[in-house]
């Protein structure tokens, strides 16, 4: 199986400053999208050091990924890759949160997080916040990943309805981030990946802007150009926060 990405940030419409992030590790097959928030450039701070913070932990358990890349599927060796993934963002959350309480300015910083290793047959994904992670296959799209959100709580808890959250003033309200606090608790799941599946991840900047079902045809057209028309879209249609995109075509 041979892994195809692109990825691709842009400040958008609205905003002075792009706190979103991004990172990749295409020989782990590992990719992260973090979207900052907090006051000056904390946004900014947190994302980036989150994202990197797990490109470091994830590099140094590459033997876990190994064992399952190379055929192992054992519940253990599923496990360790997924404790692998909750440990690398609590180690994140930590820190954020530590260079929040040391700097006045950034105290109170946070940021989503979305990380996904794609392996030999199977994709393992992280999430904390509501950046998303979505899987393509056959033309049809599929989100992996949970919004932790106010609204979204409330819908699933049968209080709101889905079109009351897409007009509620609490859309925005995040229940759950990276660095908010010293400890946050991580969504991860393992699901199947075949040649000729596609994912994206991105961040709210432009699912916000973008139907699920819009989703599938534009990452057909590749990762390269899939990125550069998500992030065009989102402009077009607003544009009014910073846009990040990672496809990711697996041939």
């Amino acid at each position: 199986m041979h892994i195809e990405s692109c990825a691709l940030t842009d400040v958008g419409r609205r905003r002075k400053s792009n706190e979103d992030a991004f990172g990749f590790d295409e020989e782990l097959g590992l990719y992260v999208v973090a979207d900052g928030m907090g006051g000056h450039a904390a946004g900014e701070v947190a994302s980036r050091e989150a994202v990197d913070t797990v490109l470091a932990m994830v590099r140094r358990q590459r033997e876990c990924l190994m064992a399952v890349d190379h055929g192992d599927r054992s519940p253990d060796a599923l496990r360790k890759v997924q404790r692998t993934i909750e440990s690398a963002i609590q180690a994140a959350t930590y820190i954020v949160y530590a260079l929040g309480e040391t700097d006045p300015e950034q105290r109170g910083m946070g940021t989503t997080l979305s990380t996904l290793i794609v392996l030999e047959g199977l994709a393992i994904t992280g999430q904390v916040g509501d950046s998303r992670i979505y899987q393509a296959r056959g033309g049809q799209i599929r989100r992996l990943t949970e919004d932790h959100t106010l609204v979204a709580w409330q819908v699933k808890q049968g209080l709101i309805s889905e079109a009351e959250a897409e007009r509620s003033p609490h859309r925005n309200v995040i229940t759950r981030a990276v660095g908010s606090r010293d400890y946050v608790q991580v969504d991860t799941q393992v699901v199947d990946a075949v040649v000729g599946d596609s994912f994206l991840l991105c961040s709210d900047g432009l699912h916000g802007y973008v139907e699920d079902h819009e989703i599938a045809p534009v990452l057909s057209l590749g990762p390269a150009q899939a990125v550069r028309q998500f992030i065009d879209t989102a402009n077009a249609r607003g544009g009014r926060d910073n846009i990040t995109a990672i496809a990711i075509s697996l041939t």
